[in-house]
Order: structure tokens, then C-alpha cells, then sequence
């Protein structure tokens, strides 16, 4: 069990990388659920796989720092956010979508999220968002924080929050329509 968990160690690293945008806050994340996990051993039970069990750990050693910065303010910038006017060639003067860039149907998604492929596609979908912008959609999508926990974490209103987080997913429809549901990338 414990050669599974050292198995494990690039996935937690990457998770952690993308969320804490800090190699050596990643790292100490990583670390010190790599020791809890193995401290815990014995308390597993195996009625989840090990990496969901390891990735949950993960997820709240994540939210540890984010309310620790909360609770211990540094300097942050502000949300480096997608251009207000970014998709404006999708949607006519009153909001709806533009014949040519309506959104198309993507078949059976959950089928996608089986597909480890897919996930590496999501990977490079959130690498393309501005930083911060990637961040407000894991803090709310992944680690499941609640808006008023990011909107302190980050400074943030929360009508600039919800902004940031439409913004975020739209770009991440666009990438994934076009790098894997409708592109090249999953029939490879």
C-alpha cells in the first residue's frame, strides 16, 4: 500500500500545482498528505479506492492554506480575469447565441469523465484560463468552497466572483468543445 501511495504522487502534485499556483506550497501540500495518508493506513478501510481517499485529503490540506492566507493576508492581486469583451463574437446584441457559434451537443459527457484522456484535456482546458481565473473555478468547482470563503480568500465581491466563475466556464465549454468533445484530441 505504501508503494501506491508514492504511485500517486505526480497525480497530487498536479492537482496541487494548479490550484495553489505555488511549486512549494504544491509540494508541502503534497508532502504532508503523503504522511497523513501513511499515518492513516491503518484506518483505511479500503471502502474507497486509495486515490479518491488520498485526493480527499488533499483537497482539505488545499483549503487549509487558502484559509490560513485568509486568516494571514499578503499582498494579493487582483483576479486576473478573462477580457470582459472576450466572447462577444458568440452572442448578439441581446445575449443569445449567434447562429454559427451555438453550442453543440456533447453526446454523453459522463461517459467522458471515465476517460483518463479527457481528464488531461481538462488539465490543459484549465492551464489555458488566466491563473487566477482557473483558481476561483477550482477553489468553488473542485474543493467545493463556498463563494464567500473564495470572495475573502481572494478579495473579491461576490458579483465579480460569480462573474469570474461564468467567465471560467465558459472559456473551459469552448477548450473542451473544441479540444475534446468535437476535436481531434479524443478520437486519438
Amino acid at each position: 500500500m505504501e508503494h501506491d501511495l508514492a504511485a500517486l504522487r505526480s497525480d497530487l502534485l498536479k492537482f496541487a500545482r494548479l490550484q495553489l499556483r505555488d511549486e512549494a506550497l504544491a509540494e508541502d501540500a503534497v508532502q504532508e498528505t503523503l504522511a497523513a495518508a501513511l499515518s492513516g493506513l491503518s484506518r483505511f478501510k479500503e471502502r474507497a479506492q486509495m486515490k479518491t481517499w488520498v485526493i480527499a485529503i488533499l483537497k482539505n490540506k488545499i483549503v487549509d492554506i487558502l484559509r490560513d492566507r485568509a486568516r494571514n493576508p499578503q499582498a494579493f492581486a487582483a483576479v486576473e480575469e478573462i477580457p470582459e469583451d472576450a466572447y462577444d463574437d458568440l452572442f448578439d446584441e441581446r445575449g443569445h447565441w449567434r447562429e454559427e457559434a451555438s453550442p453543440t451537443a456533447w453526446g454523453n459527457p459522463e461517459a467522458s469523465l471515465k476517460n483518463r484522456q479527457f481528464w488531461e484535456v481538462l488539465e490543459i482546458c484549465l492551464t489555458r484560463l488566466p491563473e487566477k481565473t482557473a483558481r476561483v473555478f477550482l477553489m468553488r468547482e473542485v474543493l467545493g468552497l463556498e463563494t464567500e470563503e473564495i470572495c475573502k480568500e481572494l478579495a473579491l465581491s461576490s458579483t465579480n466572483c460569480m462573474v469570474v466563475l461564468h467567465r471560467a466556464r465558459m472559456g473551459l465549454r469552448l477548450c473542451l468543445d473544441d479540444r475534446w468533445f468535437h476535436g481531434e484530441t479524443r478520437n486519438a
